[in-house]
């Protein structure tokens, strides 16, 4: 079958990896610029050269032993390394958290900077003028009721049902090592992560910081001037610190609407009367190994 995966992200291009093997034609669309989604790294041009932030997912995980396999194959191609900072089984992409995505995107048809607002089906599936014998949401639980509604109300509601936090994020340059002989903090203040991007490996550039609000602040200021909430986070590593943070030499904010998923255990939903199917981190566990293995899993109930 030709099929239509909406969203490039982990869960999609696990998926359309999968149905690759079942001898499927997958064709991803995404409304980004290119690879990352949760996994994206945001790289800003300073005088000291360019930088890079991890501003989604920090690090990934793996337990289920086919994701394990996984995370083996892509350590062994120089994709990702392990980051003790954040624990054993910590693992990160190289040279930037993306890598994974990026590599597994050049394997298929992925139109990037693509919005899919709507889906349509007239006895085969439609997305703009292309034709589709099925069709895979791949994208947040809030983004998916609207697109099966007219189609599939059961899945609607079931998307309705998974409620995502928000988290703002801020990232900083700095010109000089911040005073601190830790490259993770976790949970000082408002901020729940504070990462030296920089430390991981494979990075290069200035010093680079990541900080990530807890849940309950950033749903009470979701709506903040990004101004403002960049202000609030680096008060608050200055005071944990104890030094004054002025060796700025670039920021950027960024605000994750849905962010980390509140999980249903349903793995990956299929309707099979019409050809419709979604996955995702919101169908198993807020973790990056949930989203491949989802889309894993719905690829296996498409099948042959």
């Amino acid at each position: 079958m030709r099929i239509g995966i909406v969203g490039a992200g982990m869960a999609g291009l696990s998926c359309a990896q999968a149905l690759r093997l079942h001898g499927h034609e997958p064709v991803l669309f995404d409304k980004g610029r290119g690879p990352g989604g949760r996994m994206s790294t945001r790289r800003l041009d300073t005088v000291l050269g360019q930088v890079s932030f991890d501003h989604g997912a920090q690090y990934l995980t793996a337990r289920d032993p086919a994701f394990v396999a996984q995370v083996a194959n892509w350590a062994d191609a120089g994709h990702v390394a392990r980051w003790p900072a954040a624990g054993a089984d910590a693992w990160v992409g190289t040279p930037a958290m993306n890598t994974p995505i990026r590599v597994m995107a050049q394997d298929h048809d992925v139109r990037w900077n693509t919005r899919i607002d709507a889906i349509a089906r007239d006895g085969t599936w439609r997305m703009g003028d292309e034709a589709f014998d099925a069709v895979v949401i791949a994208v947040p639980a809030e983004q998916v009721a609207a697109l099966v509604e007219p189609h599939d109300r059961a899945l609607a509601d079931t998307a309705r049902s998974a409620v995502s936090s928000p988290c703002w994020t801020v990232m900083a340059a700095f010109d000089r090592p911040v005073p601190t002989d830790r490259d993770r903090w976790t949970n000082i203040g408002i901020v729940a992560s504070a990462v030296r991007n920089s430390a991981k490996p494979g990075r290069t550039g200035p010093e680079a910081w990541v900080l990530q609000a807890d849940e309950d602040w950033s749903r009470d200021h979701l709506e903040d001037q990004p101004e403002a909430v960049e202000q609030t986070f680096l008060a608050t590593l200055t005071k944990h610190i104890g030094v004054d943070l002025e060796n700025i030499v670039a920021t950027s904010v960024h605000r994750w609407r849905y962010a980390k998923a509140s999980p249903l255990d349903h793995g990956a939903v299929w309707n099979a009367a019409i050809g419709l199917g979604a996955c995702g981190d919101w169908l198993i566990a807020p973790r990056i190994e949930a989203a491949w293995l989802s889309g894993r899993k719905l690829a296996q109930r498409i099948g042959g």
